[in-house]
């Protein structure tokens, strides 16, 4: 055996370690998963070991491969299940082996051959589950314990440990037929599953479970490990919060080790053991979506360790319990850029909030520690998707006023999931609307659509000056785009903001919602963390920085128009103030004329700030991109009176300040993670 730590474990709690059932020839699903067990600092892995799979062409070769491999980074605890069709009293994997022997003499091959790179060896998967072992077939398990019993004696003659397969569920009765049959004296740890919010009903808790196991064995003399060596959460109902406290129940049970199912998504177009999309909530138990992308606990773990995970749970805890205490504005995507510059202008002034977000985008936990820790019992925080429409009903029943912020924000990533884009940000705001379509009284809404909706602008006449483009057009150029230009959705992001856009004002037009959408363009400050996709002004500000060269896509030339954060909520504030003029109108939203620059000039204002020319990079135009956008924001100057304050040179310089006094960032050669310790969007 490898001498590697033992990783994933605190100075309390069981050792904590990855379940995940791997296919026959995935070595690129090996090789990414050894990579996110590293990055977790995990080297604790269980995984099947088919007996039926030993027998295809490949599969040898396979296994050949497999547990050498792994060995090399992780300790593997192998299962070695599923009979071969072609051996069993029926032609199923579940069905018992008709000769019983077979099954010990695949396990003590395996052990002579790769024994070297495990120390226990795990007999069978959940034997009362009949979907593993057809106990239908084998009344009272007799068959079972006589075949895992042979295999058992046989892997301990050989030097190794022995785990029986874990119970699901568990079941008192189930270990103590065990031990009648005499299986117990051949076991050195007894596997335990439990999936707490899902399959078990009537869930007491690990203690209480663990402790009837415990009793059992303890009655009929043996004292073997208890091992959880299956459990999980599956959020096929859009919960994230709900992964993260079944983790942290799993964390503290009374056991010494414990597998979390799993690393990934079940791939969506394959079936399960149960057959094909027979049961939902099997395909969604992974750490990441199938697609790849990480669910808040793999980048919390990852980040902040499990410890990291469980503030994150006592973060979601004290909105439950102060749920109808008073009412408040609810902010959904209430941890990101805008959201968390909004919820502390409105908690400084004495208003509750209630933070609604799911965690998607890593490293926004840090703006509600950083919310929390400013303004403790003023703020209710509710781990939670938009997708999820009863978690969404108790927040706006609790709601005098609703900015509805969460969305997809990217339009590469909308190239790249069109289904994902479109479920969070139409069928997002959808359940929104359904559940303030509900009440008896709806309060505000505010819904922050995007300019996108406008499309690519290719029609403009456009002339070209040194440093950017400008229209031909003389009140084009004045005074920007207004609402009365038609709608055009050219990406997917245009497409699921500019639907969700509509659905408002139609909500507002047909139900009376006194809904308001502002058609944002971009909005920059405090407390952004910009990407290439998303915050471009706060990311061309760390990459200088930092000393790491920007990438213009395009000429540079393109021109925006953009408003300081603090401006963005002066104009949301005038809402509530103004809502019988403002309800079921859309308002374009940004600096307007006077705060206009293009990527180019950005660049030339920065170097003025920070005293060095970044390096840049261009690559090709990215689709639906606007040569020219600014927002006409007349209209709702003229009803509310309200106008940007911060110029474009002001507030870049404010956010570039904010930007080094935060992270520390004085050197070009400061890092990325160095950021990632303070809030971000």
């Amino acid at each position: 055996m490898n001498p590697i730590r033992q990783a994933g474990r605190g100075s309390e709690g069981p050792a904590l370690g990855i379940l995940e059932w791997i296919r026959v020839g995935e070595y690129d699903c090996v090789e990414r998963l050894l990579q996110d067990l590293k990055a977790l600092g995990v080297t604790e892995l269980r995984t099947g070991i088919s007996w039926a799979d030993s027998y295809l062409p490949e599969g040898r070769e396979w296994i050949d491969w497999l547990l050498p491999r792994l060995a090399r980074e992780v300790n593997v605890l192998p299962c070695f299940l599923y009979t071969p069709p072609s051996e069993g009293l029926a032609p199923k994997v579940s069905s018992p082996p008709r000769n019983l022997k077979l099954y010990a003499d695949f396990v003590g091959e395996m052990i002579e051959r790769y024994g070297e790179h495990f120390e226990y060896v795990e007999l069978w998967n959940e034997p009362n589950n009949l979907s593993e072992w057809d106990w239908i077939l084998d009344p009272g398990w007799l068959m079972f314990a006589e075949m895992v019993g042979n295999a058992a004696y046989w892997a301990r003659h050989l030097g190794k440990k022995t785990v029986l397969g874990g119970m699901s569920p568990i079941d008192p009765e189930w270990i103590a037929l065990m031990c009648d049959y005499g299986l117990m004296s051949l076991i050195d740890a007894v596997g335990v599953h439990g999936f707490p919010g899902g399959w078990e009903h009537g869930w007491e808790g690990w203690p209480v479970h663990v402790g009837r196991i415990r009793e059992v064995l303890a009655q009929r003399g043996f004292n073997p490990e208890i091992w959880i060596t299956e459990t999980g959460f599956s959020t096929w109902q859009h919960d994230p919060h709900g992964q993260l406290q079944v983790f942290v129940e799993a964390l503290e049970a009374p056991v010494q080790r414990m597998y979390w199912y799993a690393a990934y998504d079940l791939d969506p177009d394959i079936p399960t053991i149960s057959g094909f999309h027979l049961d939902e909530r099997e395909y969604h138990f992974g750490l990441r979506h199938a697609d790849g992308r990480p669910k808040p606990l793999y980048h919390l773990w990852a980040t902040g360790g499990v410890e990291a995970v469980k503030q994150a749970v006592r973060m979601g805890e004290p909105a439950r319990v102060r749920a109808d205490r008073r009412r408040a504005t609810l902010i959904t995507g209430g941890a990101g850029f805008i959201g968390t510059n909004l919820a502390h202008r409105l908690l400084s002034q004495g208003q509750p909030v209630i933070v609604y977000d799911n965690l998607s985008r890593p490293g926004v936990e840090r703006n509600l520690h950083w919310l929390r820790d400013t303004h403790d019992d003023l703020i209710q925080i509710e781990i939670a998707d938009v997708r999820d429409r009863f978690s969404l009903r108790r927040a706006v029943e609790r709601a005098d006023m609703v900015f509805h912020l969460a969305a997809q924000v990217a339009v590469t990533k909308s190239l790249q999931n069109p289904i994902y884009d479109f479920d969070v940000n139409v069928r997002g705001t959808l359940n929104l609307l359904e559940e303030m379509r509900a009440l008896e009284n709806p309060p505000p809404l505010i819904y922050t659509s995007t300019n996108k909706v406008y499309g690519d602008l290719a029609d403009l006449s456009l002339t070209l000056n040194s440093t950017r483009y400008e229209p031909l057009d003389g009140r084009l150029k004045s005074c920007g785009i207004n609402e009365g230009r038609p709608l055009d959705f050219s990406s997917p992001y245009g497409c699921s903001k500019g639907a969700a856009d509509q659905y408002v004002l139609d909500y507002a037009h047909t139900f009376g919602l006194p809904a308001v959408v502002f058609r944002m363009s971009c909005i920059y400050g405090p407390h952004q963390f910009g990407t290439e996709d998303q915050g471009w002004i706060a990311h061309f500000l760390i990459r200088a920085l930092e000393g790491r060269p920007i990438t213009i896509f395009g000429d540079g030339l393109q021109v925006r128009d953009a408003l300081y954060i603090d401006d963005l909520l002066n104009a949301f504030l005038q809402v509530p103030r103004h809502i019988e003029s403002l309800a079921g109108q859309m308002f374009n939203i940004g600096g307007g004329s006077a705060n206009t620059l293009s990527l180019l000039e950005l660049v030339t204002l920065i170097t003025e700030i920070h005293g060095r020319r970044p390096t840049i990079l261009f690559d090709n135009w990215r689709a639906g991109d606007q040569r020219f956008y600014v927002s006409d924001i007349s209209r709702f100057q003229r009803i509310t009176g309200w106008s940007p304050q911060v110029g474009i040179h002001k507030g870049v310089k404010t956010l570039y300040d904010w930007l080094v006094e935060s992270y520390g960032v004085t050197s070009e050669h400061s890092s990325l993670a160095r950021m990632a310790r303070s809030p971000v969007s």
